[in-house]
């Protein structure tokens, strides 16, 4: 993972997020509304579009150096907000049920980003902190 991909990936889930907001406050609002599933909708784009801002610093800090934390950071929050924010957008939409277990799966991913980031930072040294 590199500079460029990082902010490639960033600016697809950025892009793509506004958009599925979008979608979701107007061309679906009365369907996801009438289904209880307007705030399921909601979560999904607001951790896509978090974690799309996050890979755009992201590419700053590939940059710099971050080696494989950094790789690895970045890989897990795309794989991330896929299965996260994807299988959300799939449930509010009706999908099948297998899709609930895979939302946890995405969030594990998330979570394994940020504890990457946080590698990282623990393993500078005093005077690059």
């Amino acid at each position: 993972m590199n500079t460029r991909q990082s902010l490639l990936a960033a600016g697809l889930l950025g892009a793509s997020g506004v958009c599925l907001g979008a979608f979701g406050a107007h061309a679906l609002h009365g369907s996801l509304a009438g289904r209880g599933m307007l705030e399921v909708w909601e979560t999904a784009v607001r951790y896509q579009l978090l974690h799309a801002v996050a890979l755009a610093g992201a590419a700053g800090w590939l940059r710099a150096g971050s080696g494989a934390s950094g790789t690895w950071a970045v890989r897990l929050w795309i794989a991330g907000v896929v299965l996260f924010s994807g299988s959300l957008y799939g449930l509010a939409l009706g999908g099948p049920r297998w899709l609930g277990p895979v939302t946890p799966l995405g969030g594990a991913s998330l979570i394994a980003g940020w504890a990457c980031l946080a590698a990282f930072a623990w393993s500078l040294k005093p005077d690059e902190r």
